[in-house]
């Protein structure tokens, strides 16, 4: 009796160990590809404008503002509004993030050295600039698949509508704005949603 009662027991542990087994998998495999299992947009390793990488998680405390950027577009001019914010929230803990990109127009058509030196000489710009990527269509870029999915974005996700589309994450990695290309960087709406993330 007492060996049927260890054999059912050991039958319940191994049935118990495989259901655990299996939803860890099914878990793991539900967050593969779309949303590639990130939790936050710090979970992202990205080149920088020079090639060298960058942990997105270096931030971590910091307000972002992300901005996918061009330098012949007829919103360029945002790059002193880019900069100005960031010259005026930094020191409370503001980063502004720029990924030139190409995917509308042809106008970022430049390699990244040409980029830089573009966006120093032009605008003057401090905030980081990174190395230029894809944030839409089949080659879309890891973040910016992240942040347009509704599944790992489900406020704030939608195709990239054109350069200069805005993205205000908060000190924890999460997305808690979006600002369409035409609103400008320095206006009250994005002043006032980034001072209200800043507070926090």
């Amino acid at each position: 009796m007492k060996t049927k009662i260890t054999l059912i027991g050991i039958a319940i542990l191994i049935i118990t160990s495989a259901a655990l087994a299996w939803t860890r998998v099914n878990k793991s495999s539900a967050n593969e590809g779309v949303t590639m299992a990130e939790k936050s947009v710090l979970e992202f390793t990205m080149k920088d404008i020079e090639g060298k990488s960058v942990k997105l998680d270096e931030y971590r405390g910091k307000v972002l503002l992300l901005v996918n950027v061009a330098s012949h577009c007829g919103y360029t001019p945002q790059y002193e509004g880019l900069e100005s914010i960031y010259k005026k929230y930094k020191d409370q803990g503001l980063v502004v993030m720029g990924f030139p990109a190409n995917n509308f127009a042809g106008q970022e058509p430049g390699t990244n050295e040409e980029i830089k030196t573009f966006c120093k000489t032009k605008y003057n710009v401090s905030f980081p600039l990174f190395a230029k990527i894809s944030v839409k269509g089949d080659d879309i870029h890891p973040l910016y698949r992240f942040l347009t999915n509704k599944d790992s974005d489900p406020e704030f996700s939608g195709e990239i509508s054109w350069n200069f589309n805005k993205f205000l994450v908060d000190r924890s990695g999460k997305i808690v704005n979006r600002f369409e290309t035409r609103e400008k960087p320095e206006s009250e709406k994005i002043a006032a949603a980034i001072e209200t993330a800043l507070k926090q």
